[in-house]
């Protein structure tokens, strides 16, 4: 009798290990990775590193963001970084024609993400192909659009008032304010779902997971303030956090992504418009990854054709890092950003030790690996149960 209740306890651990392990594992993995560059390196721990490594990680996590978007709805988008190198180039270019920074910044918007996206929206809808096969094709499309416009050249930026986008900071003071908006959002959002579910404060993993954003937003202003500010591409990605956020948890559109991604004859028969959803979704991550090479341009006071080049890849480890369900229907925006905050710790962790390109590829192909077989596992233990 003791050998079996002794036998039951056992399980009844492992499986409560297994839970915390599965719900956690992204979180031991980030405090890993972070313990382990602080003790090889000397820099890693730096308010300048650290204020540099969130600044760059921007232009992959607004990718990311509408990433999150086609994958919950089973598919991917391959377009993203040569929308990236073609939005650039294409902004440089009409600034270099001697139009206003802000109408260029439209214009490439407009044609360059909104056309693209309804492009690929178009033929994925209408013509049901996969979005693998549109979105391959697009890659190749747009690099060598990107090419034949810069003429095989980078492109140097002289506007100052657009190298300001990406290259300025928020002042302390403005910075207190953002701070300020981003916990009064958690607070309206805690009130909002305590009033329509009223047994919310008895949610462990909510409770969990509203300390754990509160915890991150003051570390993150913590190293803004011991470093110059918050600079403006992270404010700007805030706030494409927060619109995407809500969109997916608290829209009509939202919950067609998800319903369109887990099951779609069930959301066709339930009256969802598919292919709409589709040809919006796309559209949107086509506009946010233009709007990522414009950052990017004013980042790096310049474009060339190149840019963008396999930043799909850390977009789609990012989400799938994130949790979201490679095969649609499961996930959001929040997995998305701690996924962002991975990859960029590896890049960063990467090149502060000096490991080639060739290596550092060869390291995200088995993560996104990993990532798709603990997919599957996932899936296949709640098959056989």
């Amino acid at each position: 009798m003791n050998k079996i209740v002794s036998s039951k306890r056992k399980k009844s651990k492992k499986i409560i290990l297994e839970k915390f392990l599965k719900k956690n594992m992204n979180w031991i993995i980030l405090l890993i990775m972070v313990l382990f560059l602080s003790l090889v390196t000397d820099s890693f721990l730096t308010a300048r590193n650290l204020s540099n490594l969130i600044r760059q990680s921007t232009i992959v996590g607004i990718i990311a963001v509408g990433m999150t978007g086609v994958i919950l709805l089973g598919g991917v988008d391959l377009s993203v970084g040569s929308i990236v190198g073609l939005a650039a180039v294409t902004v440089t270019l009409l600034m270099e024609k001697g139009l206003n920074e802000w109408i260029s910044i439209i214009l490439t918007l407009i044609f360059v993400g909104g056309l693209i996206g309804y492009w690929n929206g178009y033929w994925i809808s209408r013509y049901k192909m996969e979005p693998f096969i549109v979105t391959l094709g697009m890659m190749t499309i747009a690099r060598g659009l990107a090419l034949t416009i810069s003429k095989n050249s980078s492109i140097p930026v002289k506007n100052e008032n657009f190298t300001k986008i990406a290259g300025s900071y928020i002042s302390i003071k403005w910075s207190i304010i953002l701070l300020s908006i981003c916990l009064l959002y958690i607070l309206i959002e805690v009130t909002y779902y305590a009033i329509k579910k009223r047994e919310v404060l008895k949610n462990k993993s909510y409770i969990k997971n509203t300390l754990l954003k509160i915890f991150g937003i003051l570390l993150l202003f913590l190293i803004f303030i011991m470093y110059k500010g918050i600079p403006n591409p992270v404010a700007i990605f805030s706030v494409i956090i927060i619109i995407s956020i809500f969109i997916l948890n608290n829209t009509k559109f939202g919950r067609d992504i998800y319903a369109a991604g887990g099951n779609r004859e069930a959301a066709r028969l339930s009256g969802i418009d598919i292919d709409k959803v589709h040809m919006k979704v796309f559209i949107i991550t086509s506009v946010l990854a233009a709007f990522s090479g414009i950052i990017l341009a004013s980042r790096l006071n310049g474009a060339s054709p190149s840019l963008g080049n396999m930043m799909e890849l850390d977009a789609i480890t990012a989400v799938a890092i994130g949790g979201t369900s490679l095969s649609g229907g499961i996930g959001g925006t929040f997995g998305t950003l701690l996924g962002i905050f991975i990859i960029s710790i590896l890049n960063n962790g990467m090149s502060l030790l000096g490991l080639p390109e060739s290596y550092q590829l060869i390291i995200k192909g088995l993560i996104i690996t990993m990532a798709v077989w603990g997919d599957i596992v996932s899936k296949n233990k709640k098959y056989h149960k």
